[in-house]
């Protein structure tokens, strides 16, 4: 009997589809620090917290581990987890850690024909340091991942391609969303991409460019606070009485002076289907044309908050790009996110597609 997705109804098999992630890949270097090892500060009208290292101090860790992360190769390996036949574009130097992430990737069952090692850049690296929340700060050098250009992407990397999912893309990458998205709009796939603050910010007229080819949008709260307030024209604002109430945030606070209802639609109305705006611990909202859908996150152990964005939205893209109803998506896209956050790195707890579909049925 096929592993069909669905709960309740039809849809495509996932192991009979195909993919094509681009982004980043990275070796990630994570350091575990006890509580009690490391100082943590908070200010009143500060909206983050604040790790202190104190300067020619050594700090003991719990744990160091290697792995490997980045936008990129974490959504291929959930990919291919999930069923799809999928292939990563990634682009390394033509180095050890380039020939690591190569190897894991193989070893995760993802095609990499299309990856680029050049040999005249470094890999690209992260260095975690978690402790307290488990919300890691990351000193990150994005070495090849800044490099890619349009001559390196042609019509014959989307040929057949069921799902095309953009991760988020840095530096000279991010000048090619637009060629992306179109070219894999033409070739008839479903077009997701998951860009970043900082394509957000820095890239505004490319991403409304882009969006006119993209079937699914994620973001995040921060992502999509910047988008409403950069991007949009504004909106319809939100009565006193309904920001006051003890209903989903988003909904009642709205974004960028305006509600999120109207955030939804003027999205919308630049191309995607689908909008997915994840608001970490509370829960994730999908909006469409039609009406906005809230689901809560649920509850796990956190060990490391790193890739939980990666596996939410690739899951979703993965659901909604085989036709699955959008609380369908929504419930896979929690389930895999919880998985991740109970690991200290970013890709060995994403669960494959039998643990998936047992959660989901229970």
């Amino acid at each position: 009997m096929p592993d069909f997705a669905t709960v309740g109804g039809f849809m495509k098999d996932l192991k009979n589809l195909t993919a094509l992630t681009i982004g980043s890949a990275t070796i990630d270097i994570i350091a575990s620090v006890e509580d009690q090892d490391i100082e943590r500060m908070t200010m009143h009208n500060a909206t983050s917290s604040f790790l202190l290292l104190e300067e020619g101090r050594k700090i003991d860790v719990s744990s160091i581990k290697s792995s490997v992360g980045g936008g990129g190769a974490n959504s291929a390996v959930a990919l291919a987890r999930l069923g799809y036949r999928t292939s990563a574009f990634v682009k390394t130097g033509k180095d050890i850690e380039g020939a690591k992430i190569k190897e894991e990737l193989e070893a995760e069952n993802v095609e990499t024909d299309l990856m680029i090692m050049d040999d005249r850049l470094a890999t690209g690296q992260a260095i975690m340091i978690m402790s307290h929340v488990r919300n890691p700060t990351i000193f990150t050098n994005r070495g090849a991942n800044t490099s890619l250009t349009t001559d390196e992407i042609n019509p014959d990397l989307f040929h057949q391609k069921d799902l095309v999912y953009i991760a988020s893309l840095s530096g000279n990458s991010a000048a090619c969303l637009t060629h992306i998205t179109r070219l894999a709009k033409e070739a008839g796939a479903f077009v997701a991409t998951n860009p970043g603050i900082r394509q957000i910010t820095y890239w505004a007229g490319d991403i409304v460019e882009a969006l006119a080819h993209v079937d699914l949008l994620s973001i995040n709260a921060v992502e999509a606070e910047q988008l409403a307030l950069t991007l949009l024209p504004k909106g319809q604002p939100i009565s006193a009485e309904r920001a006051a109430s003890d209903g989903p945030l988003l909904l009642d606070r709205g974004l960028g002076g305006r509600s999120f209802e109207s955030f939804v639609r003027e999205v919308c109305k630049l191309g995607p289907k689908i909008v997915l705006v994840t608001n970490g611990a509370e829960g994730a909202y999908a909006g469409t044309s039609d009406g906005i859908r809230f689901h809560p996150a649920g509850k796990a152990e956190v060990v490391n908050t790193a890739g939980a964005g990666d596996a939410f939205a690739t899951t979703l893209s993965a659901y909604a790009a085989a036709g699955a109803e959008l609380e369908t998506c929504l419930k896979a896209a929690t389930e895999n996110a919880l998985s991740v956050i109970a690991a200290p790195d970013t890709q060995s707890s994403l669960l494959r597609l039998q643990e998936l579909q047992a959660l989901l049925r229970a």
